[in-house]
């Protein structure tokens, strides 16, 4: 399984709460529309929640502003979602959906990426289950 990691930074004529509210409201039902489509075998939004801890967390590693959200796309492989993306039907769904994340996203100051997931604590059902890789 193979993951794209996108993360996201709102576009500046929105609140955190119209992006969130967008994002989840809006875009959310658009991926679900597309997932069988374009492969997709789980998709996780992850909304940032604006604590003021967050900035003293940003300071205490001298890192870069917070992201507003994290999106998560899980694919069987890259090579599943690179032959998937020669198909026209999923470029037309992939520019749909570029299309509405134009509507939220600023594009130039998000990041995206594919990645593996190495689990070193937990398996997904609770905090401090058996570790596995």
């Amino acid at each position: 399984m193979i993951k794209l990691v996108y993360c996201l930074r709102r576009r500046g004529s929105l609140s955190l709460q119209e992006f969130l509210n967008y994002w989840y409201e809006q875009h959310a039902p658009l991926v679900r529309k597309h997932a069988p489509l374009i492969g997709l075998i789980r998709y996780v939004q992850s909304h940032g929640v604006g604590h003021p801890l967050d900035e003293l967390l940003r300071q205490s590693r001298t890192a870069a502003q917070a992201y507003d959200g994290i999106a998560e796309l899980y694919y069987e492989s890259a090579e599943a979602l690179w032959q998937s993306m020669a198909d026209p039907a999923v470029q037309a769904a992939g520019l749909e959906l570029l299309e509405d994340e134009k509507q939220f996203i600023d594009l130039r100051a998000s990041v995206l990426f594919l990645c593996e997931e190495k689990h070193i604590l937990g398996d997904g059902t609770g905090f401090g289950d058996s570790a596995s890789n």
